[in-house]
């Protein structure tokens, strides 16, 4: 997401970055191309224009026109004026209530709402250790029950069963059911409807009044821009909205939808759809989305989306080998790229690390999940021995290999320059010269690894 905003913006801050003076008219021409930018991200019109006004009433202050590095204070500017758009610091959801709390779900047919509620299941499970009862109240789509059965199976949630076909009363049962089970949290996924549909909106109005949800999230399609604001604030008029999830975020290049919730309805942007997997869900924070705008990255999403995701038993078992002088194998090779995989890739990876957004699209596309998946097949097709010792590995293995894992001899071959490289790295490593190669690199840690 963003990725259009980003190339657009970091072009027209980096001609001010190295300037020793700002002017009011270089000032003046620089946010011209911020306007365009935020425009063509498909930004609301009055959005935009609160967003220039502010940074404008802020650039054209004494401190930045009298600061020592005023591209940079600019920088800052625009910034805390993006942290504003959005909403300032994360809004938790609100489950201080008597159990069950209920969580109801609402929103346009097609935003992915079934799926959310499981994404949203299994954080709930997994972050807040919070028992949680799916229930589906849509009895419209053709299967919609069973697919929600289905998910709730895949994160381990329970999931109510229900022959009814009164979304109300369904929604009523669930709620005795979650009681009846001491679940601490019972998510109810309703039925796409359109806010201008009256009878769907007093079928869901019903529903609220029923259940007296402590959320209610409606879901919409980032994709949508600023259309998706415009909804909102429709639903919200109905419902009375505690927050918005954007879905589909990683298709979404301009991201108007979400620099236009919060100034257009009031409210908060809770979670982000970042993915179809059901592990695809992330709490929103303006602060660390303004920073990824601007390319300085996101290193405390990286953090701790390594916390949650990595096996933190493999790490400390390979960091015992590695200290015991044993070497690092392909098996472990495979293991860092089931893990890489498991945090959305290389190239989601490098999104969070500063500067890594401004890499060249075509350099991004070399760091796909299929060339992960494909180093993966290698190593797959080759035996214990193999991968214990690659050494073994002569021309008629490769030949084996590279037919079994449907690649190219080059391809195992390339893997194997990887492994090596990586090994000698890990040897350094577990020998604590960690500083001297540093120092050989430049004499300094990299930006974002201090």
């Amino acid at each position: 997401m963003f990725e259009n905003l980003t190339q657009r913006l970091d072009g027209t801050l980096a001609r001010l970055r190295g300037q020793g003076r700002l002017t009011e008219d270089n000032i003046r021409e620089a946010l011209r191309e911020v306007r365009l930018a935020l425009l063509e991200a498909d930004v609301a019109l009055p959005v935009v224009k609160a967003f220039i006004d502010k940074v404008r009433e802020r650039a054209l202050g004494q401190e930045v026109l009298k600061s020592l590095s005023p591209g940079q204070a600019l920088i800052k500017i625009v910034h805390d004026a993006l942290v504003e758009a959005m909403g300032q610091e994360n809004e938790r959801l609100n489950l201080a209530a008597q159990p069950p709390a209920v969580v109801l779900m609402a929103g346009l047919q097609g935003a992915g709402k079934t799926t959310t509620a499981a994404k949203l299941a299994r954080l709930l499970q997994e972050r807040e250790k919070k028992s949680v009862l799916l229930a589906s109240c849509d009895v419209y789509r053709p299967a919609a029950i069973e697919q929600l059965r289905i998910l709730a199976g895949q994160v381990d949630a329970q999931f109510f069963e229900t022959a009814g076909n009164d979304p109300v009363r369904i929604a009523g049962e669930a709620l005795a059911h979650a009681r009846k089970r001491h679940c601490d949290v019972l998510i109810l996924d309703t039925a796409g409807r359109l806010h201008v549909d009256a009878q769907m909106m007093d079928e869901i109005a019903a529903i609220d009044k029923a259940v007296d949800p402590v959320e209610t999230l409606f879901v919409v399609d980032s994709m949508t821009g600023q259309d998706a604001a415009n909804t909102a604030k429709a639903f919200d008029d109905a419902l009375a909205l505690s927050g918005v999830i954007l879905t589909k975020t990683d298709g979404d290049a301009r991201g108007g939808a979400a620099l236009s919730v919060r100034h257009i309805t009031g409210k908060p942007i809770k979670f982000l759809g970042v993915g179809e997997k059901l592990e695809a869900l992330e709490p929103f924070h303006p602060e660390r989305l303004a920073s990824r705008i601007l390319g300085m990255g996101d290193v405390l999403s990286l953090v701790e989306e390594v916390q949650h995701k990595v096996d933190q038993d493999k790490a400390q078992k390979l960091a015992r080998k590695l200290k015991k002088g044993k070497g690092f194998d392909l098996s472990d090779l495979r293991e860092q790229f089931v893990q890489m995989q498991s945090m959305g890739g290389m190239a989601s990876l490098l999104d969070k690390l500063p500067g890594g957004a401004a890499l060249p699209a075509a350099a991004k596309a070399q760091l796909d999940e299929r060339q992960t998946t494909r180093m993966i097949a290698i190593i797959n097709s080759m035996t214990p021995q193999e991968r214990r010792y690659p050494a073994v590995i002569n021309g008629s293995r490769k030949r084996r290999i590279a037919a079994g894992s449907g690649v190219q001899v080059q391809d195992v071959n390339r893997l194997l320059k990887q492994h090596l490289q990586m090994s000698k790295m890990m040897k350094r490593m577990s020998k604590g010269k960690m500083a001297k190669m540093m120092r050989g690199m430049g004499g300094q840690l990299p930006p974002g690894l201090g």
